[in-house]
């Protein structure tokens, strides 16, 4: 990466969220560096036939993107391919969609997180090879709610207590996990294995995924109380 007097950057590497045309030839992108976040970028040209960028902005793999400008929407000089990993196929292709959607709501513009680039990296990877991919679902999610400032410790209790694997937990959006012997309002029940699977981000039984299934939606349903594309998508895939 070199950057010189704070316009140009040169070989960021980068994951493209999404992407809409702009105007007869070019294309607006939206993507998350690694040092630079969140940001907008005019691909001028990238829609033509004979565009070097053509091939190249595509979502769900690491590219490196070379920009410049000082504004909101910075123009796109460069993109070259890194590699590591195919696209992701099948429901895991809704998946990532899913993914890359998250980070597009949730995220803050131009607010760096190396950490939270790195959790993209890492499920985009689970979800192009792998099968298996709830595990490393829930890890991101709650990698990107603590990222955003948004998921509470669970590693004690609202009293201070270590959390205990067989007890249960109410959980409310932004509240400390709450020892089962109370009673609230708009709150969730997870056992204190659950919390703990999450903070050591290792899932060891199929309770605890889906328990962690039901905790991160409702983080999510708090702060995008509307429904998500892919989700709703994904929701109408399953009924058929």
């Amino acid at each position: 990466m070199l950057q010189t007097g704070k316009q140009r950057i040169d070989q960021e590497p980068a994951f493209l969220l999404t992407s809409v045309p702009w105007r007869e030839s070019s294309l607006r992108v939206e993507v998350f560096s690694r040092h630079y976040g969140r940001l907008s970028l005019l691909a001028r040209s990238a829609r033509k036939r004979q565009s070097e960028l053509r091939g190249i902005l595509v979502p769900f793999v690491p590219i490196s993107l070379s920009w410049y400008g000082v504004n909101e929407l910075r123009t796109l000089h460069r993109a070259e391919w890194i590699g590591g990993w195919g696209q992701p196929k099948q429901l895991n292709l809704l998946s990532a969609l899913y993914v890359n959607e998250l980070v597009l709501k949730m995220t803050a513009r131009e607010d760096p997180c190396e950490t939270l680039f790195d959790a993209i990296s890492g499920v985009m990877q689970t979800l192009s090879t792998a099968s298996h991919i709830q595990g490393a679902l829930r890890i991101f999610e709650w990698q990107l709610l603590q990222s955003c400032g948004y998921a509470p410790d669970i590693t004690s209790d609202i009293n201070g207590n270590p959390i205990d694997d067989d007890a249960t937990y109410l959980m409310q959006p932004e509240s400390p996990p709450i020892f089962a012997g109370n009673t609230h309002d708009d709150a969730i029940m997870v056992h204190g294995g659950t919390l703990k699977a999450l903070s050591k981000q290792d899932f060891q039984s199929d309770e605890a995924l889906r328990e962690a299934l039901i905790l991160n939606r409702m983080f999510f349903n708090f702060r995008l109380p509307e429904n998500l594309c892919s989700r709703r998508i994904m929701q109408q895939l399953m009924q058929y």
